[in-house]
């Protein structure tokens, strides 16, 4: 399917549905390194376990949207959610909407815990989009977690905790003839989960306090 061809946003529009949203939480390590390299897309791993996701043995490999809270770190004091940013992989139309979903509130009440919840000392919470599996254009031999922040970063965050709530499905894994191929998907996979961040029932689950509570947590992700 091209990318013209699949749907705009993933999930319901009244919000997320079991099994989601799903926790994974794990701290920062440095992957594979091709997210930067060679294809222009940094991402962010976590090590997991054997095959269990957020407690699920059967999630599927493929890729998924949701929110990233980080631990407090010189890279969250930078450029803090809701700054002016320098991201350029989502469509500025996209990157507008999330952004006022996100960042700007629904209403008073509600942009009002939303700033509070920017405080850099807490962490930060960021939309991201992840993919789950075996990446078989790269033909991995171990299931991995990368997470690509859809955020502009001066600095990496190696080190960092990161904890994701996982609010939906986006496609199935799959293998490409091209790294262009791969690319081009990789784009639309973070359109789809800006689009789908953007929607209120998804925004709103920014404010998880999950999302900053780093205490007592591992390494591996759990």
């Amino acid at each position: 399917m091209s990318a013209s061809q699949r749907p705009e946003t993933a999930g319901p529009d009244e919000g997320p549905q079991a099994p989601f949203p799903l926790r994974l939480n794990g701290k920062v390590i440095k992957g594979f390194g091709r997210g930067s390299s060679e294809l222009g897309i940094p991402t962010a791993n976590i090590p997991i376990s054997g095959l269990s996701v957020g407690g699920h043995e059967d999630i599927e490999s493929g890729v998924y949207f949701g929110w990233a809270g980080l631990s407090p770190s010189a890279a969250t004091h930078q450029h803090p959610p809701g700054s002016e940013s320098k991201y350029k992989h989502m469509a500025s139309q996209v990157a507008s909407g999330v952004g006022k979903a996100a960042f700007g509130g629904f209403d008073a009440e509600d942009s009002e815990e939303r700033q509070e919840s920017l405080t850099a000392d807490r962490g930060a919470v960021y939309p991201m989009v992840m993919s789950i599996g075996w990446n078989p254009y790269y033909k991995n031999k171990v299931r991995s977690v990368e997470v690509h922040v859809m955020h502009h970063f001066e600095t990496d965050f190696y080190g960092s905790h990161m904890n994701l709530s996982i609010l939906g499905f986006i496609r199935p894994e799959l293998d490409y003839v091209s790294k262009e191929k791969l690319i081009e998907d990789i784009k639309t996979d973070i359109d789809v989960a800006g689009k789908s961040l953007a929607r209120k029932p998804y925004a709103r689950l920014r404010n998880d306090e999950y999302l900053v509570d780093f205490a007592d947590k591992g390494e591996v992700a759990s």
